[in-house]
């Protein structure tokens, strides 16, 4: 089971839905709220994080941590196997669009 459905119960966009990220409906829309079609969605940053950890391979079997948002930071829950897991984790969901920060506080490694 992948990311966004596990977190959030949604299957992943198809390639046309997924271009609309980039070309929101709405300008004013602040890109943390752009969810993953495009519109306004208050989770939107959190659903495009768990699409991005979906499209990688060496994320796809973690089912011991959770994602969310407070604002334009991405707040990383629970525990993963080795802090290489984490850091890859931190970059990837860094390189989502809207993303000013990730927090792994709440994150416990090993």
């Amino acid at each position: 089971m992948g990311w966004l459905q596990r977190l959030f119960g949604l299957e992943k966009p198809s390639p046309e839905q997924a271009r609309a990220e980039t070309t929101p409906a709405e300008p004013t829309v602040p890109p943390e709220r752009i969810g993953l079609s495009g519109e306004y969605d208050q989770s939107g940053l959190a659903k495009r994080v768990a699409a991005a950890f979906d499209d990688d391979p060496a994320l796809d079997d973690i089912e011991t941590l959770y994602v969310a948002q407070t604002g334009s930071t991405v707040v990383l829950k629970g525990s993963v196997p080795n802090q290489q897991i984490l850091s890859k984790m931190v970059s990837v969901a860094t390189e989502v669009k809207g993303t000013t920060a990730v927090e792994t506080d709440q994150v416990k490694v090993g």
